[in-house]
């Protein structure tokens, strides 16, 4: 539920603070007073697009705050991304709440924090869906559009278990295909990819690769490159070590002797000879590696011309191929597995197609089954459309929800193996047809409203926001779909702009929005409405500037009414 909104110079609104109840609240006002701007607002929280312009001329920076209650959706939200949902402190009395900020500069760049965390808009969309759900002028054509028909269906029937079930035999299915539709080439291209493939297999077999030998070629070649300066070194460190007079394994012997006699007389000198005795070994083990290296060099004069010839054999073929040497080694795997697979084509297809039509069999059984499922909610959803707008003064509308057959083959898709369209008949004897060719504004705003109802009735989040609900009615209607949204602001909070005193009536929280001139500058004001605040205001939407005792008392015998059907509901 939303507690708390802020507004902070958005558009004419230089600061606005509001506290919203349970139930239904009401935002009325003149037309270009700034009711949109707290819808806007609304959408800023939730995640919409914001730009620069909604900053207030003059402002550097603009800003939306909302404080939401918390609940197990968005819990869940919070430990997907890994948010701690307290990290900026508690938000009222429990500590339950959900705090978010969009910030807004007058350069267009914006932020968006959660409980003061930043998030990325795409974070906030995800979690506005859980928080908030604001029927506009869109949602009306969102209706008018049969390829949503179908989802709308899905949702009241909460059939959304059965349809992951079904698109994963769906997308078993397609898979399949996809693999037999690459065998299914036309001779010639098949003759054609199977010279290419071979051409690479033989290429890359011929030369041999291993993984790493590039590498040590490299390593051997720059060793190669000055091998005559490495010989000479070599030679030239195992004559200072071993040579035949004058050696440093001679000469530390040589000291080791004399340091031996001199300890038989000096015992303290036991372990200086000791330590040449060891000296001497290991500069003999020193004298030995170099030799063995040296004589382990194996240098030839044609060896340094077959390395540049096999590098530059192996830079050629990963020159043509686009790739390193792992990477050709992992092209010729692919290659001639793809080339075998291609190879034995005949006997791969008969067997993909035998899994596919077993694949297929299992996809439209379970979309039968999600077809039978949507016939009972399509029955249901009926019941419950032309009952809601019954209440709402449309008694002779015959609503019906068809469920036809996909066309072609395979017969399903997606989203199973049905079209789904709503149709209706608002008039007695008339013929049933689409909505978008039978509906009024004021009759598919009821349409709306109904479907609104029973669509978030288990479901959905605990806000609700409605603008542009009371478009085209008025009278008898508008007293239903004031009574319809009384209805439903017993189990969900509503938040309703409108020009309708019916629905105003209604409120259990009023607000009104007010535009004001004050030195050269435009600004508008949200105040919450008491008793004479809103029997005025009711007055004027009856009655315009034309106020009288008799539209006053008008006004509160109508909010006494609303009253007394308000216990009614309860």
């Amino acid at each position: 539920m939303l507690k708390e909104l802020h507004i902070n110079n958005i558009a004419v609104i230089e600061q606005a603070d509001i506290e919203l109840s349970p139930g239904l609240n009401v935002l009325t006002g003149e037309t270009g007073a700034g009711k949109s701007i707290v819808i806007d607002s609304l959408q800023a929280i939730i995640g919409a697009r914001v730009s620069r312009e909604l900053v207030r001329t003059g402002a550097e920076r603009a800003g939306v705050s909302a404080i939401f209650t918390r609940g197990k959706a968005t819990d869940e939200w919070f430990r997907e991304k890994d948010l701690d949902a307290q990290s900026a402190g508690s938000y009222d009395d429990d500590g339950e709440g959900i705090l978010i900020r969009r910030r807004i500069s007058a350069e267009g760049k914006n932020t968006a924090t959660v409980n003061g965390e930043y998030v990325t808009v795409g974070e906030l969309r995800s979690l506005g869906t859980l928080l908030l759900d604001i029927h506009g002028q869109n949602d009306g054509r969102a209706l008018l559009d049969e390829a949503n028909h179908r989802a709308y269906l899905d949702a009241f029937g909460e059939l959304d278990a059965d349809l992951e079930a079904y698109r994963k035999k769906y997308d078993s299915w397609r898979v399949t295909r996809d693999e037999l539709s690459k065998l299914d080439l036309n001779e010639r291209e098949r003759e054609m990819k199977l010279i290419e493939l071979e051409r690479t297999v033989q290429e890359l077999t011929g030369a041999k690769l291993s993984a790493g030998e590039e590498e040590q070629l490299m390593a051997r070649r720059d060793l190669l490159r000055n091998a005559e300066k490495l010989t000479e070194a070599l030679d030239a460190a195992y004559e200072a070590l071993y040579g035949d007079s004058g050696s440093a394994v001679e000469l530390a012997g040589e000291a080791q002797n004399w340091c031996a006699r001199a300890a038989a007389m000096a015992p303290e000198l036991g372990e200086a000879s000791d330590e040449l005795a060891s000296a001497m070994n290991e500069l003999a083990d020193a004298a030995e590696r170099i030799r063995d290296f040296r004589e382990g060099l194996d240098i030839n004069e044609g060896e340094y011309d077959a390395l540049e010839m096999r590098l530059a054999q192996l830079r050629r073929l990963e020159k043509r191929y686009q790739c390193d040497e792992a990477g050709l080694i992992d092209l010729l795997e692919r290659s001639g597995q793809e080339y075998e697979k291609l190879k034995n084509s005949t006997a791969m297809r008969e067997e993909l197609a035998m899994e596919l039509a077993k694949k297929e069999k299992a996809a439209y059984n379970a979309s039968q089954t999600l077809t039978h499922k949507r016939v009972e909610a399509a029955k249901r959803l009926k019941e419950r459309v032309q009952a809601g707008l019954k209440d709402l003064s449309m008694p002779n509308v015959r609503f019906e929800v068809e469920i036809l057959p996909l066309e072609g083959s395979p017969g399903f898709d997606s989203s199973g193996g049905d079209n789904v369209r709503f149709v209706m008949s608002a008039n007695a004897g008339e013929a049933l047809g689409r909505i978008s060719r039978i509906a009024s504004g004021g009759e598919l705003a009821r349409i709306m409203l109904v479907m609104k109802d029973v669509l978030t009735e288990r479901a959905g989040p605990d806000t609700l926001v409605f603008d542009e609900i009371d478009e085209g009615v008025s009278g008898v209607a508008a007293q239903r779909v004031a009574e319809k949204l009384a209805h439903i602001s017993r189990r969900k909070q509503v938040i309703c702009v409108t020009h309708l005193p019916q629905i105003a009536a209604m409120a259990d929280t009023h607000f009104h929005v007010e535009k004001a001139t004050r030195d050269g500058r435009t600004y508008t004001a949200v105040t919450a409405l008491d008793r004479t605040g809103r029997i005025r205001e009711i007055a004027r939407l009856h009655g315009g500037d034309n106020i009288t005792d008799t539209t006053l008392k008008s006004a509160e015998e109508q909010l006494d009414a609303a009253c007394v059907y308000k216990e009614t509901e309860k």
